[in-house]
């Protein structure tokens, strides 16, 4: 029979003996009551926070309008006549008053001439008639014949007048002759259309906006009109309709821009930027927006006991990167992270940070952090 090494031997006592003190255990240990809770509460819950300040923020409305100029009219003839004259080459600018086309005028300011005699004759015997009356050397009735034919030359004069002046048509404002259609010998006829005026010194761009977006305009906005070459005309709101479109349910606004260099822009298209008033904001990240039990937009902040708020707020304009907020305390206690695990009116343990680098909507480069916002922001509104 062969001999038990004696390590074989010890490792199995050793083992044995584990087995029955796990067996039996320690008995007394066990206690038929549980021990008591401890004076020590649960550690609170720890959540970043930030302190940040609102900003100014500056919403603007981009739509897209057209061009049209100031004041601009077709001219038509008056009377009938020969072009016998122009005296203004298209294009050219003129001030109001200047002659712009002289049409043949069938010894017109002889007429007027004669007229204008026999209108002088006819006062001077009206006034005779009215010291023989006075005199009662004629009668009633012959004086009232004479004040009739001066009455009737008078007419005659202001006719003759009026046709001069139609076969000479003026410039009714300043601006540029746009278009002449007529040439040397043409006959025109009354009504027929032969030019068009037009005051380019100042633009008006007329736009539609929605029914969300009327309701911030009023009249006295600034605008700015960027052109398709880039450049820019500034200008105002100076018109918004009271009634929408029926087919779009959208409303027409015109601006007036200013043209000192007098560009070449009426007819053509600009997209219009309005600078709404400012509002004092606060600007977070769209990620920090939670719902209410009301399924409101709402922001999760810290009082000055640390103790968790969702404070209800409204949107004033978003994107993927910033959300712009009103609504909220100034200062602001604004919770970064964990709000989605702490509960309102819940005691937590802040922990200071500052917020990520967030690209403003306007300036790509612009950080979010509080420390280093700008006074103002520039951004397009929803």
């Amino acid at each position: 029979m062969r001999k038990i090494p004696f390590s074989y031997a010890l490792a199995s006592l050793l083992v044995l003996a584990l087995v029955v003190w796990l067996a039996l255990g320690n008995f007394q240990g066990f206690q038929s009551t549980p021990p008591d809770a401890t004076e020590d509460s649960a550690p609170e819950s720890r959540v970043e926070v930030v302190e940040q300040q609102s900003i100014a923020y500056i919403p603007e409305q981009i739509v897209q309008g057209q061009l049209t100029a100031q004041r601009e009219t077709t001219l038509r003839a008056n009377v009938a006549g020969y072009v016998a004259e122009k005296p203004v080459d298209q294009g050219s600018r003129v001030a109001a008053g200047d002659t712009l086309l002289v049409l043949d005028n069938d010894a017109l300011p002889e007429q007027l001439q004669q007229a204008r005699d026999e209108l002088a004759l006819a006062e001077a015997e009206y006034a005779g008639a009215r010291n023989l009356r006075q005199r009662e050397l004629i009668s009633q009735p012959e004086l009232l014949r004479r004040q009739s034919a001066l009455s009737a030359s008078a007419a005659s004069v202001a006719q003759l007048q009026k046709q001069l002046d139609d076969s000479r048509p003026t410039a009714p404002f300043d601006g540029v002759l746009n278009r002449v259609t007529v040439e040397l010998g043409d006959l025109l006829q009354p009504g027929e259309e032969w030019g068009q005026l037009v005051d380019d010194r100042r633009l008006k761009g007329a736009a539609w906006v929605s029914q969300q977006q009327v309701g911030d305009l009023s009249v006295g906005l600034p605008v700015t009109a960027r052109l398709l070459n880039g450049d820019y005309l500034e200008g105002e709101l100076t018109f918004i309709s009271h009634r929408a479109e029926e087919a779009t349910r959208s409303f027409y606004i015109e601006a007036t821009l200013d043209n000192p260099a007098g560009k070449r822009l009426a007819g053509g298209s600009a997209e219009l930027t309005i600078t709404l008033p400012p509002r004092q904001v606060h600007s977070l990240s769209p990620a920090l927006l939670s719902l209410d039990r009301e399924g409101q937009l709402a922001v999760k902040h810290l009082d000055d006991n640390n103790q968790v708020q969702q404070t209800r707020v409204e949107l004033v304009s978003a994107d993927t990167q910033r959300a712009y907020v009103t609504g909220l305390a100034d200062p602001l206690r604004l919770i970064t992270l964990g709000a989605g695990m702490v509960d309102v009116g819940e005691t937590v343990t802040p922990i200071m940070t500052h917020t990520a680098t967030i690209s403003s909507p306007a300036s790509p480069e612009r950080s979010s952090d509080p420390s280093a916002e700008q006074d103002s922001v520039h951004a397009p509104a929803d």
